[in-house]
């Protein structure tokens, strides 16, 4: 039972208000934790427990963000969120002449199982959320996780949280990919298998719209691009011979909110209607599980200004609550510092306390669902969802989104989106405080996270190190059969799980399916 939550003036508030119009269209606006969600996934939201806050963090080497790890859970993060560097998202060890230049720069270093030991050093994985945006190489610090967990006495069933492992949203707006889409896929489908046997706590995937948004998408395209990548994923999964209800109720999305406060929070409720939709009509789920579209939301960081630094603070707020009106089940909170480079302990910390501050303080989260209802708002949920579904089947003409990958469609419309953005800032007929209105000549610059210029001289003789300790005979004997089994059909992610445990490197892993599969070059 929710507890019972009043005003500052004693007025009792419900944990839905109850929509009285007669008018009102049940097959649409069910309560909240009733098909088609478009008010909630659950019956009491935020009445119970608040949304996971899990800020995003890492950089240079394992040690300095299990730091900034422990800094932000002493601070009452509820969830990590792990950034990788460029290097480990490609694939790179960090002694590669691609790596030169990058190590620990747009995130943590990790080469081999020793770093992962001691990004977690101290922190047990059986109490604590685990996010990580990693996607080409997401089988590799999948299975290091599991390895820490099982170095900590932990099967990987207790573990939790969610791996990104978003490929297609890569080809489309990110450009961290390796391997071509057959090969990606693949590996994608046996982490599906695998943590239907082994993850049950675990979000598998966490489809992604924040990067589409980030490369100039609209809300009505973000959400439209993101529900046809979930798609192919689901047919995807169909083609390796799994069902709908043994791996869609661990599927998960994650989405960007910018600062059209009713647009991003009817943007929200329509995806939530579309998907539960879109798996009970067409892929017949049974499980209501399975039509839940359970989401992580980040703040915009495309929306944040170098200039006058302290508005973002304005900015973030501004979209969190977008988010938490729209039902997020996690979120991020970008710092104002952003802009400018890596966010500062005390930059990341106002971050947090926004979240806190909305949580407690606001009344935001007392009730489910609290714009519900409103006439603007419900009419705006509808016109947005009548975009995307448009826009959905032109994308299923094209022949869905593996084909609009390579016929280059996406690209073409974020570029003619961002374009279009731009102009209109440019021409001031979208006002940008600090930008293009209401500048000054005072320009205070804070302090910004500088990564020490040592670092990647260290880390590289930290691989060495390993490499040069290790049992290298297993090591290749575990490679070998890594290699068997990507060119065969067996599961991946057990001889993945092996070699990581053998402290084979996420480079030398990575050239294993580079060797069956290739590499992937982009149409432009």
């Amino acid at each position: 039972m929710a507890p019972e939550k009043k005003t500052g003036s004693g007025i009792p508030i419900p944990v839905v208000a109850e929509n009285q119009s007669r008018l009102a269209d049940q097959d649409k606006l069910a309560a909240p934790g009733k098909y088609p969600f478009t008010r909630g996934i659950y019956p009491d939201m935020y009445r119970g427990r608040f949304w996971t806050m899990r800020q995003y963090a890492g950089f240079g080497t394992a040690s300095e963000t299990n730091q900034r790890f422990k800094y932000l859970l002493e601070r009452g993060q509820t969830g990590l969120s792990v950034a990788f560097d460029l290097a480990t998202q490609i694939g790179y060890d960090s002694d590669h002449q691609m790596a030169h230049g990058e190590v620990g720069r747009t995130g943590v270093a990790i080469d081999s199982l020793a770093d992962m030991e001691m990004l977690f050093d101290g922190i047990p994985l059986d109490k604590v959320s685990t996010s990580m945006t990693i996607n080409s190489t997401a089988v590799i610090l999948l299975a290091m996780y599991i390895a820490v967990g099982k170095k900590q006495g932990l099967s990987p069933e207790q573990l939790s949280g969610t791996v990104q492992n978003d490929i297609l949203k890569e080809f489309i707006a990110r450009g961290t990919y390796i391997l071509p889409p057959s090969g990606s896929m693949r590996i994608i489908t046996d982490i599906f298998g695998y943590a239907n046997q082994h993850l049950p706590k675990y979000n598998t995937i966490s489809i992604s719209g924040y990067h589409i948004r980030e490369a100039g998408a609209t809300a009505s395209q973000e959400v439209a691009f993101t529900l046809s990548n979930g798609i192919a994923y689901v047919r995807a999964a169909f083609d390796a011979g799994l069902t709908i209800d043994r791996f869609a109720p661990r599927l998960s999305f994650f989405f960007a909110s910018h600062n059209d406060l009713f647009e991003e929070v009817a943007k929200f409720r329509a995806a939530r209607r579309l998907w539960a939709r879109i798996v009970s009509e067409k892929f017949k789920a049974a499980d209501e599980r399975s039509m839940l579209l359970r989401f992580h939301t980040q703040t915009g960081g495309s929306t944040l200004t170098a200039q006058q630094p302290e508005n973002n603070i304005v900015r973030t707020t501004v979209q969190a609550l977008a988010a938490i009106l729209g039902g997020t089940q996690s979120l991020h909170t970008n710092s104002f510092d952003e802009a400018l480079g890596l966010p500062t302990e005390r930059s990341a910390e106002i971050a947090l306390r926004t979240q806190q501050i909305l949580a407690f303080e606001s009344g935001v989260a007392d009730t489910a669902d609290p714009l519900g209802g409103s006439y603007y708002l419900e009419q705006l949920t509808d016109a947005i969802e009548k975009k995307i579904t448009d826009l959905m089947a032109h994308i299923e003409s094209i022949g869905g989104s593996v084909r609009c990958i390579e016929t280059g469609y996406f690209q073409d419309e974020l570029a003619r989106s961002a374009y279009e953005h731009q102009k209109q800032v440019e021409q001031e007929q979208k006002v940008v405080v600090g930008v293009n209105r209401f500048r000054t000549d005072r320009t205070e610059i804070p302090s910004v996270l500088k990564v020490d210029p040592e670092l990647e001289r260290r880390q590289i003789e930290a691989v060495r190190k390993i490499r040069s300790s290790r049992d290298n005979q297993k090591v290749q004997s575990a490679l070998d059969r890594l290699r068997a089994a990507a060119t065969g059909k067996e599961n991946v992610v057990y001889p993945v799980l092996d070699a990581v445990e053998q402290y084979a490197t996420v480079g030398e892993i990575a050239d294993v399916f580079r060797s069956v599969w290739g590499e992937y070059h982009a149409r432009h």
